[in-house]
């Protein structure tokens, strides 16, 4: 027997999952289908080694779909300040220069997952079907979508949501191609035990062979992000922890303060893709299905949960109208046009960011450092970009501005 549900999400990751929150009390029968359930949180544990810089406006839409005090209740860690810099060049913003307590929160990704994991359990509308397998996907335009599932099950959906990542197979099933390109950079994150208590800055300086990012903590402890070369990456990763300490004493500024050790590392290519269309008739892109963005200023996580809210917003209004057809292609393109063109400019003006100070051309050297000394002192556009960061730029959904859906 097929299990009919007005919508499915495949892929309980964070994107996923704040679809389904956001969905949370209305009419529709939501399915979310996860792989592997993340690991249970406990205060003792050491950080993990993904962590995002969640914006205000991932925040607001946490908050308003009720799963921030999820986060809250586990661990977190505010930042007031973001400093960035070259040589000559520097700039710092600070949230108080905008009248907000912080620009934005550091929280292990597994730590945003298991809120909004938490809190979609408690809407009636909502089945979590976790750990799942998908043995099978067919889709045709203008029909219910069907996925069979590894234990026989067969789930049938009006719309079918891509949450399941880079490599989306629901993506590829569907047939919705991506553009894409390699940066020839990978990033090295280096989970670190610091002299210094918890802090509330965030920073960025930029060198010839790439950038080097620090991420606090809760507690003694921070994040670091090394952006070089694929072969020095893999030497570095390669070394005793003790050796990489000193290559990061050698190589990092001295705010940076004293590393008392190195508790872990991992390594990711730097890769750009976008989709070159975000919808069909009964499929949506989310996250990154839908894009994967240069993490320069950290924005992919925000960006996903933008497009989870957008979603909503655009299948909740369809159902209260009461006349829409939720997987009529006209209904979807109205999140495609909400979303894709906001996506385009963050992942633009990211490329454009990396590849200005991504090189050691004396002429662009002096430019850049001239903007950020002027970035400094010019406070329209410094506010501008401090909002930008915060995700309170732009077409916003509602939840990202703390307005309920339902």
């Amino acid at each position: 027997m097929k299990e009919i549900f007005d919508v499915v999400v495949v892929g309980g990751g964070m994107v996923g999952a704040a679809v389904a929150c956001s969905l949370g009390g209305s009419a529709l029968k939501v399915a979310v289908i996860e792989s592997s359930p993340p690991l249970p949180f406990a205060a003792d544990q050491a950080h993990d080694l993904r962590v995002s810089a969640l914006s205000i406006a991932s925040k607001n839409i946490m908050e308003t779909v009720g799963a921030w005090n999820g986060v809250v209740n586990r661990r977190y860690c505010p930042f007031r300040r973001m400093r960035v810099w070259e040589n000559e060049g520097d700039t710092e913003f600070c949230s108080d220069d905008i009248n907000y307590p912080e620009l934005g929160y550091i929280v292990e990704n597994r730590i945003t997952q298991l809120a909004l994991l938490d809190r979609l359990q408690d809407f009636a509308n909502i089945e979590l079907i976790c750990p799942a397998t998908i043995s099978n996907i067919r889709y045709c335009a203008g029909n219910l979508s069907e996925l069979e599932l590894g234990d026989g099950r067969i789930l049938a959906a009006k719309v079918l949501v891509a949450a399941d990542g880079g490599q989306s197979r629901v993506r590829q099933c569907v047939g919705l191609g991506v553009t894409s390109w390699d940066y020839e950079q990978h990033a090295l994150v280096i989970y670190i035990e610091t002299a210094y208590g918890q802090q509330d800055i965030t920073w960025q300086r930029f060198v010839p062979s790439g950038p080097q990012a620090f991420l606090p903590l809760t507690g003694h402890y921070g994040s670091i992000v090394w952006y070089n070369s694929p072969d020095e990456v893999n030497r570095l990763k390669a070394l005793p922890y003790d050796a990489l300490k000193d290559e990061l004493v050698a190589a990092f500024p001295d705010c940076l303060g004293q590393v008392n050790q190195v508790l872990g590392t991992a390594s990711f290519p730097l890769r750009r893709q976008h989709a070159q269309h975000y919808v069909k008739p009964g499929v949506a892109l989310v996250g990154d299905a839908a894009h994967t963005i240069n993490p320069l200023a950290g924005q992919g996580v925000n960006i996903g949960l933008l497009d989870a809210a957008a979603l909503a917003e655009v299948l909740l209004e369809a159902t209260t109208n009461g006349c829409f057809d939720i997987a009529d292609l006209a209904v979807l393109k109205r999140y495609e046009r909400m979303r894709r063109i906001e996506n385009l400019k963050m992942m633009t003006v990211m490329d454009v960011f990396y590849q200005v100070f991504s090189n050691d051309i004396l002429p662009v050297k002096l430019l850049r450092n001239l903007g950020l000394g002027l970035a400094e002192r010019i406070w329209p556009a410094k506010n501008k970009v401090m909002r930008g960061a915060m995700g309170l730029e732009g077409h916003l959904p509602k939840l990202a501005l703390g307005k309920k859906l339902v």
